[in-house]
């Protein structure tokens, strides 16, 4: 197996709706943003099935040399790695943000909970908003606007992550939402992680839908028009995330108790559409 046949493996097998966003681009493009969606999942995959921090710093700190051969020395040992080393060459992408993913994942050791929506920022700044970039990287643009637009929608994706896996983290004693916001609407940790739904927590996840939705519409609004083609992969997760908003709101918000997601022939009837109007 290839490196790059098994990047799509990797991705194909995650489910995510970044795989549809991936579908319409052209070959090399298309197996950059494979390769830097498979270098996520990898990390990712470390934080969540391994149980003893010990060890899961120390596959972090090994993705951390494979990351740096990759671009000192052009080779690496892990698959995912070696397909990175002509992407990071062609399309110029910075060996500092894809170190700044592991910090993200390395967050996740360290910290269980966020005391506001600040300290929650910078955790979505370095899981998610990088990824934007890089993928802004990958897709190409004109206008270095387009970066603004690039790491705001990465930070939506995240927000919309966190309220849809509300209820899984809590499995792992993890609770994304703000302490603070927790507070204001009279929910407790021990709700979250004991799954008790009431209408402050409704409300408290109508706050946290409504936000990540103002997140979409100021990323769309930042996007700039001359980039709105090449940005279409972009766009296209953009329709499939808001959708699932819209498929949580609708559901009562009960995230606590199930996972909501759309089926694979709506993600990719939504892609194709969003591809198709540009």
């Amino acid at each position: 197996m290839t490196p790059d046949e098994y990047c799509q493996r990797k991705a194909a097998q995650s489910g995510s709706s970044f795989y549809y966003s991936f579908l319409f681009l052209p070959p090399e493009r298309r197996r950059a943003i494979t390769a830097l969606y498979a270098f996520c999942r990898e990390i990712d995959d470390i934080v969540d099935e391994c149980h003893d921090v010990g060890v899961s710093r120390i596959k972090l700190a090994w993705w951390r040399g494979q990351v740096a051969s990759a671009y000192e020395f052009n080779t690496a040992e892990h698959p995912v790695a070696r397909a990175l080393v002509p992407v990071v060459k062609r399309f110029g992408l910075p060996q500092a943000r894809l170190q700044e993913i592991i910090d993200g994942m390395e967050m996740d050791l360290a910290q269980r909970r966020y005391p506001d929506f600040a300290a929650l920022s910078l955790y979505c700044h370095r899981a998610a908003g990088v990824v934007g970039l890089l993928a802004a990287e990958i897709f190409g643009y004109s206008n270095p606007d387009t970066l603004k637009y690039a790491e705001q929608l990465g930070l939506a994706f995240q927000l919309t992550n966190i309220v849809r896996d509300v209820g899984e983290d809590a499995l792992r004693d993890r609770i994304y939402l703000p302490l603070d916001e927790l507070a204001r609407f009279n929910v407790t940790p021990a709700d979250i992680l004991h799954a008790q739904e009431s209408d402050s927590f409704r409300q408290l996840m109508h706050f946290q839908i409504e936000r990540a939705s103002g997140y979409y519409r100021d990323a769309l609004a930042l996007l700039p028009a001359a980039d709105r083609r090449s940005q279409r992969p972009g766009l296209v997760m953009a329709a499939i995330y808001r959708t699932l908003l819209t498929e949580i709101r609708a559901s009562g918000s009960h995230v606590l108790t199930q996972r909501i997601a759309l089926t694979p022939l709506r993600k990719l009837w939504i892609a194709w559409r969003t591809w198709i109007k540009g």
